[in-house]
């Protein structure tokens, strides 16, 4: 990787971050912050274009640079399983159980979905 690229990967991964602090700050702004909503809407989407972004370079659609700036990058900035961890734990602190289990396990099992529904998608453009 050269410097001007580690550069740009770092800037992408920023925005990514500052992206999914406005997204989540939305969400929690118009549906309350009880459960993490925004932290989910974040997290599978991020895998949803992550697969597709994969999808499309293997494919040949994209250039390797393209993965690692918006991959690696921006949806590495824009995604946080660290935070899903938390919330998954405030919540089962929180005695609430059942949003705690739906919440973690939910997260993953729907974003791997989602991250293979997009790799699918992204080969099936690339043809």
């Amino acid at each position: 990787m050269t410097p001007a690229l580690l550069v740009v990967v770092a800037l992408a991964g920023g925005a990514g971050a500052a992206a999914r602090l406005v997204l989540d700050g939305e969400v929690r702004r118009r549906l309350g912050d009880g459960l993490p909503r925004g932290t989910a809407l974040v997290n599978l989407s991020g895998s949803l274009l992550l697969g597709l972004l994969t999808g499309l370079a293997a494919g040949g659609l994209l250039p390797p640079t393209a993965r690692v700036v918006v991959g690696t990058g921006f949806l590495g900035g824009f995604t946080t399983f660290s935070t899903a961890a938390v919330e998954t734990v405030r919540l089962a602190l929180q005695r609430r159980t059942g949003a705690a289990v739906l919440h973690g396990a939910g997260q993953l099992v729907a974003g791997v979905l989602l991250a293979g529904s997009g790799l699918a998608a992204g080969l099936a453009l690339a043809g």
